[in-house]
């Protein structure tokens, strides 16, 4: 077998068919959307995602998955329009809330998830998805991406498949089975002809700052799900058993970013 006999795309989807995170619906990130928008508009990870961008060029963005508007709020100031899209009414709300806050009003709502029909979706010259690429069919995703934007499209990936440390999810018995890795998308987009570019940007982990054992555990379960007391219990002793690994929260967290060129 060589590379080009390989379905990718069906590799993916079975790789997320066999990952038991929860999905989260939109009501989940509802509840999250004003503590996150706090949080990330002037984050180190939103400064180093747009210093790797080439907005040459460009007037006008696409967002997917834009959370408060973490990318296109920060980057509207110059350009002529920024669509927001997430299906999580809250978080639109918080990204017209930070663009009003910035003086702008160029900045644009569209309530839609991934799966949704983008018939109504307006063509940009960029399209961004960051960290919002963990979707049901990645070759989907990727088409919709590349058919909307004129120049270039950037994404940012999970890299290992798992959002917090291995560590934990091995003592949980959790997520034995990681999230599909960054390196679909990049044969995905090889096989559509298009020639990716790679970067990596690293972070602590979201595990990671904690006050408290009861901060961390509740992070673990925005992560992990549900927990048990028996969950709790061994959560509390991996916490208190090493005070400089708990403050670090385990493992960093690495994204990777991938571009490419639209070719339109």
């Amino acid at each position: 077998m060589l590379i080009h006999d390989v379905d990718f795309a069906e590799m993916y989807r079975e790789h997320m068919r066999g990952s038991d995170r929860p999905h989260k619906p939109a009501s989940a990130w509802d509840e999250r959307a004003r503590a996150l928008s706090d949080k990330v508009m002037q984050s180190d990870y939103t400064r180093q995602f747009i210093a790797r961008m080439d907005l040459s060029g460009a007037k006008t963005l696409l967002d997917v998955g834009c959370g408060p508007g973490t990318i296109g709020v920060s980057l509207a100031s110059g350009l002529e329009a920024v669509h927001g899209l997430d299906y999580s009414p809250v978080m639109l709300e918080c990204m017209m809330e930070n663009a009003g806050a910035a003086g702008l009003d160029n900045v644009h709502p569209l309530l839609l998830s991934w799966t949704d029909d983008w018939k109504d979706v307006p063509v940009c010259d960029i399209v961004v998805a960051s960290r919002s690429s963990i979707v049901p069919d990645m070759a989907d995703a990727l088409r919709k991406m590349t058919s909307h934007a004129r120049l270039r499209c950037y994404m940012t990936h999970l890299v290992g498949g798992h959002f917090g440390d291995a560590g934990i999810a091995k003592l949980l018995g959790r997520q034995q089975q990681s999230f599909p890795d960054y390196i679909y998308i990049v044969n995905l987009l090889h096989g559509m002809g298009l020639y990716p570019r790679l970067d990596y940007m690293e972070f602590p982990g979201r595990l990671a700052g904690t006050a408290n054992v009861e901060e961390f555990t509740e992070k673990v379960a925005w992560s992990f799900g549900e927990l048990s007391d028996e969950d709790r219990r061994k959560l509390r002793e991996w916490y208190e058993a090493d005070a400089q690994r708990a403050r670090q929260g385990g493992e960093p967290m690495r994204w990777a970013m991938i571009s490419w060129d639209a070719g339109k």
